[in-house]
């Protein structure tokens, strides 16, 4: 068992050196750092992922009593088509597709976000700063990196010359020679490797873009990696202790992030301490994207009747290192887990405090009942074990399982173990109402003429979306919300059924 006061050493997977590494902060308060969305669509289940796995870490720290300053960012600007360095701007591409303006698509698709985090039980980050409001301060950044001789002007913007810097692609553990050779295939005129990238981009000769700010070289906008490193620093500090993202950004985005940010600080330290990544969430074998087409949102699962804690339930049923498969058969089995769950749990409640080791162990400390304390506290350590091993969720989820049956423990040691858990998990097992679960109609509520009318709206917005009338499609989509159809896009086409 681990220490009966502080519990096990929390071990997290640092994938700087792809190894497994205590962790202790290197200040009073932990800087923990997650990368957002880029607000030009809905977000789909795969783009949810990072956010339950970066809240299970919040969780894990404050369960260790370590106090926590968490800041996820807000892309509204510099994120261009096919994350290159040159071409359209992914908000203006959205806003020209759906006719609105660059800040309505960002008001639309922030509040998305918003929206399906609550309905996911994440924990609110300490700030979402815009990447549009730090624009004077990545235009600083870059200036300094030009006044170092980082960087070096063409016509399409300022690039960082990736040769200066000497662990270059360190994260993504290659060396800058195969770096250089795996890198995006983007041609660029007179850029001097393949790996260097753009720290401002500029208006191309005779296009004004939507989004522009005028800097030392040109008019234009951002490049979309300058963005973390200068919100990270100015809200955290210049150097912090956590970096999270999904592993996508492992071999791009963040191994530009340390290249860029070294080079501005220069004092010879790691920039951040630890950088954890999450898998991919695949659907046929593939990863989910927007790119491809996009996915089924947490709203497509709502509607068809699933709770969103069941999709919750159902990446926490896999280690967050692991990719893992969406499937009906895999939700179906994390919303009967779940309502099994919470109906165990309704006759516990309230629960107690116990969102900390140290609060849990102080909990089953003043119970009287005896050896059953020992049980409970087995299961305490069992679970103290699991979350300190590299965030093992599974673990926890069999635990508090296990602990529902065991007739040895006592019920207000069952009582802390699973308010414990749910502290880690963060599935509401202390409020969810076991009724609110599963609110799926069937087909045979149904005439064939509501059947026809229904399958004659999706026809038509399989229609609108093949033509790229999105406006359309969406005006659809919510005739069908209003009939209580749920519509998921799959790569067979869509799929209907009842919520």
């Amino acid at each position: 068992m681990g220490d009966v006061t502080t519990g096990h050493q929390l071990r997290l997977y640092n994938s700087l050196g792809r190894r497994m590494a205590d962790f202790t902060p290197s200040a009073d308060v932990v800087g923990l750092y997650s990368c957002g969305p880029t607000v030009y669509s809905f977000p789909h289940l795969g783009n949810m992922r990072p956010y339950v796995f970066a809240d299970t870490l919040r969780r894990a720290l404050r369960w260790k009593g370590l106090p926590v300053r968490h800041v996820t960012n807000i892309t509204d600007v510099g994120h261009a088509v096919a994350d290159s360095d040159t071409g359209e701007d992914k908000l203006e591409v959205a806003a020209l597709r759906e006719r609105r303006s660059v800040e309505e698509i960002a008001v639309l698709y922030t509040k998305a976000f918003f929206d399906d985090i609550a309905a996911l039980n994440v924990l609110p980050a300490d700030e979402y700063p815009r990447a549009s409001a730090f624009v004077p301060q990545m235009i600083e950044f870059a200036a300094r990196l030009e006044e170092r001789g980082y960087t070096y002007l063409l016509p399409s913007g300022l690039y960082f010359d990736t040769s200066r810097s000497p662990g270059y692609g360190a994260l993504a553990m290659m060396d800058v020679a195969g770096q250089r050779e795996a890198a995006r295939v983007e041609y660029v005129e007179g850029r001097r490797n393949k790996t260097d990238f753009a720290l401002w981009r500029a208006e191309e000769p005779g296009v004004r873009r939507v989004m522009r700010w005028d800097s030392p070289w040109g008019w234009g906008a951002p490049g979309w990696h300058l963005e973390c490193s200068v919100m990270s620093m100015a809200l955290l500090g210049e150097h912090f202790d956590i970096h999270t993202g999904g592993v996508d950004h492992r071999e791009l985005h963040h191994v530009n992030e340390i290249a860029q940010s070294e080079a501005y600080l220069g004092d010879g330290e790691p920039w951040v301490r630890f950088w954890l990544h999450n898998e991919f969430l695949l659907m046929n074998a593939a990863k989910i994207a927007k790119s491809a087409g996009g996915g089924p949102r947490l709203a497509d699962l709502a509607d068809a009747g699933y709770h969103p804690m069941a999709y919750r339930l159902f990446l926490l049923g896999g280690h967050y290192r692991s990719q893992l498969d969406f499937t009906t058969q895999a939700v179906d089995a994390a919303q009967a887990t779940l309502r099994r769950l919470v109906t165990r749990v309704e006759p516990l409640r309230p629960l107690p405090e116990a969102g900390t080791f140290e609060a849990a162990r102080a909990l089953l400390a003043d119970d009287e009942a005896g050896d059953r304390d020992k049980a409970a506290m087995a299961y305490l350590d069992q679970i103290d074990a699991a979350i300190c091993a590299d965030l093992a969720t599974p673990k926890i989820l069999a635990a508090v399982q296990e602990a529902l049956r065991d007739p040895d423990i006592s019920s207000e040691g069952l009582r802390v173990v699973v308010a414990a858990a749910d502290a880690l998990l963060g599935l509401r097992l202390a409020d969810l109402d076991p009724r609110a679960i599963d609110r799926r109609r069937s087909l045979s509520d149904l005439d064939p003429a509501q059947v026809a009318a229904i399958e004659r709206l999706i026809a038509e917005r399989t229609n609108a979306r093949e033509e790229r009338d999105w406006y359309r499609a969406d005006e659809i989509r919510a005739e069908l919300d209003k009939l209580g159809v749920q519509v998921t896009d799959t790569p067979a086409g869509p799929a209907w059924e009842l919520r």
